[in-house]
């Protein structure tokens, strides 16, 4: 059984050797592993801060992003408001400037109508003025030459030309 149970010496010595091994490893080991650990926590526990604060960050600049997007889709809805606006009071204008050039080119060939009617008239009236002349002269021509026939003469001329 000596080798399933130590001596009492060999149990001494494995026993000091091990509140030695305790001693030293208490007076300088455990502090640097201690501190060791606490500063790997520390590490640790900042680096889970950061990341809790970069999500936080993500999360504001996605909000501010979004914010952004919506302000931005505002704006053009507002541009593409204007700009229609716009188109349609362009397409006004335009509709009321050719009426008015209608209206411009209807009274300028009204006037020219007018003009060319009043010339018409002129020159009929002038057409009138000499067929009295000759009719005048004619019946002049025979009345010298025959009376009775020239009062006959006259009043059909007379009666053809008397459209007043």
């Amino acid at each position: 059984m000596g080798l399933i149970t130590p001596g009492l010496g060999l149990l001494f010595w494995m026993t000091l050797v091990f509140l030695i091994l305790l001693f030293i490893l208490g007076k300088f080991g455990w502090p640097v592993i201690s501190k060791m650990i606490n500063e790997r926590e520390t590490l640790i526990q900042n680096s889970l801060d950061e990341a809790q604060k970069a999500r936080q960050e993500m999360q504001q600049l996605q909000f501010n992003n979004e914010v952004l997007l919506k302000q931005a889709m505002e704006q053009r809805d507002e541009i593409l408001k204007e700009a229609r606006l716009l188109g349609e009071e362009i397409k006004e204008e335009s509709k009321i400037k050719a009426q008015e050039e209608a209206q411009r080119i209807v009274a300028s060939a009204r006037e020219s109508i007018n003009y060319e009617k009043l010339q018409a008239m002129t020159e009929l009236k002038n057409q009138i003025a000499q067929f009295s002349i000759d009719i005048a002269t004619k019946v002049l021509e025979q009345e010298l030459s025959d009376k009775d026939i020239d009062k006959k003469i006259i009043e059909k001329r007379v009666s053809d030309f008397n459209f007043n």
